[in-house]
């Protein structure tokens, strides 16, 4: 199902994860065990990510088909504009229709390690809405596009109106859904919402989670993104080492608590980056669970 029909006909909010391709045969093993677990909730959407640079694209499309295919649901290929020829994107995009996607992720995405500024590639594109544009240009409604929202304003472009601004391009070109980066302080999110709305942006926006299990891990994410863990939480959290089951369950009932209050807040879902771990999203529907009923 396209992301305009799910969320248009979605009777309760959709949850839907976010996984990668494992670089390892036990990786995958390690994965395929965690799908089993992630799926037996009612998941909307499974999103697949791949490698800087596209290192793992191949293997990422291999897998949105295995888990399409094995388990009955949708599953949804990231792209991103780094290293990437138009003719490249149009390949990517063939081979993902063939096998069966109707939905993809259009990303700008990070420039590659040593890279400070991002370099678009040769007859590549520099900018998210342009990537959105051109795949409907080609696509039309054969492909419903995600893009990605900034509730703390991009880490290149901090002041958030600006943000915003980019934001609307992209819905413009095309996009018919917004799954935000993650956040750890639901003001932020609120605020951005409003904002967008106010701008015109009628599609869904949809709140990217990730719980914290390890600060240490975390904190670094935050840092390269441009995010911020609010000062009580990061208390809370150092209360316990690193890493601790202390620490695990105090992330997630954070994360629990920040998920409730979206959605008591009218939010069309909630998406989980999962790390390619069950144990924080198992916990987290089954405490939310009947939001998603």
């Amino acid at each position: 199902m396209q992301f305009k029909d799910l969320y248009r006909t979605a009777r309760s909010p959709v949850l839907s994860i976010e996984i990668f391709p494992p670089k390892t045969e036990k990786g995958r093993a390690h994965l395929e065990k965690e799908i089993a677990q992630l799926l037996r909730h009612p998941v909307g959407f499974v999103s697949v990510t791949y490698g800087a640079g596209g290192s793992t694209r191949e293997n990422t499309l291999s897998l949105a088909k295995q888990i399409r295919d094995q388990y009955g649901v949708t599953t949804v290929p990231h792209f991103t504009c780094v290293g990437a020829s138009r003719s490249s994107i149009l390949e990517f995009a063939n081979r993902a229709i063939a096998e069966g996607a109707e939905n993809m992720v259009a990303l700008r995405g990070d420039p590659p390690k040593g890279q400070k500024t991002f370099i678009p590639a040769a007859d590549g594109f520099r900018y998210a809405y342009q990537l959105v544009a051109f795949l409907k240009t080609h696509y039309g409604d054969k492909l419903s596009l995600a893009v990605a929202g900034y509730p703390e304003g991009h880490v290149e472009t901090r002041d958030l109106a600006t943000s915003i601004e980019h934001l609307k391009m992209k819905v413009e070109a095309g996009a018919d859904l917004v799954i935000t980066q993650l956040f750890y302080d639901n003001a932020d999110f609120f605020r951005f919402r409003e904002m967008a709305v106010k701008a015109g942006i009628t599609v869904p926006i949809v709140p990217g989670l990730l719980p914290i299990t390890k600060y240490s891990q975390i904190h670094r994410i935050t840092q390269l993104c441009g995010a911020k863990i609010p000062k009580d939480l990061t208390k809370v959290l150092l209360a316990y080492d690193d890493g601790s089951p202390d620490q695990q369950m105090a992330g997630i009932a954070a994360a629990i608590d920040q998920a409730g209050e979206l959605l008591e807040n009218d939010v069309p879902g909630i998406h989980i980056f999962t790390l390619n771990n069950s144990f924080a999203t198992a916990h987290m529907v089954e405490a939310l669970g009947h939001y998603f009923r």
